[in-house]
């Protein structure tokens, strides 16, 4: 039954993430953290940041390691293939419709439209994000952490990888 649970918190989220990985995110977030709860929010976060540090597709790493956790190696391959199978099949069964409408004006509409419903739910997850945050470092800590991160990535456009990298350190060292 594991197993079944972790196809579906990962295939459900690829199939109506429209957009990619940062778009499935919060979709992922609901079906681990609300729906199943397997994790946390902080948790969440914290596998969110790593798979963030690490290369690759953000949904895939997740997928892997909260598959594993929950139902061992046969659990991170169900994952992984839960993740990419939505993708797979509709470019397999949908690559002739999707060549001929490439150009429609509905097509160009329908991304336009959904851009800002993406935007909302990254919002969403960041404030939970923000909160958990808040609740478990405090204030300095987190105001800390947003100023830093804001000037190294913007101003110093340091890559995020070390960012994040960087801020798991100090909060190893400091928060820990």
């Amino acid at each position: 039954m594991i197993y079944w649970q972790i196809f579906l918190a990962f295939f459900i989220p690829g199939i109506v993430g429209y957009g990619g990985g940062p778009a499935s995110i919060p979709l992922v977030e609901n079906e681990v953290v609300h729906h199943y709860g397997w994790l946390t929010v902080h948790e969440f976060s914290e596998v969110l940041a790593l798979g963030n540090a690490l290369p690759g597709p953000i949904a895939t790493k997740m997928a892997g390691y909260i598959g594993y956790v929950e139902g061992g190696i046969l659990g991170a391959i169900v994952g992984v293939f839960a993740t990419v199978a939505p993708s797979l099949i509709l470019m397999i069964a949908l690559l002739s419709v999707l060549y001929k409408f490439k150009d429609s004006q509905k097509v160009k509409q329908m991304t336009v439209l959904i851009r800002p419903t993406i935007a909302i739910l990254l919002g969403l997850m960041s404030f939970r994000f923000f909160a958990t945050s808040y609740e478990g470092s405090g204030t300095f800590q987190t105001v800390l952490l947003i100023i830093l991160s804001y000037v190294f990535l913007q101003k110093l456009k340091i890559h995020p990888a070390y960012v994040i990298v960087a801020a798991l350190v100090y909060g190893a060292i400091f928060l820990g």
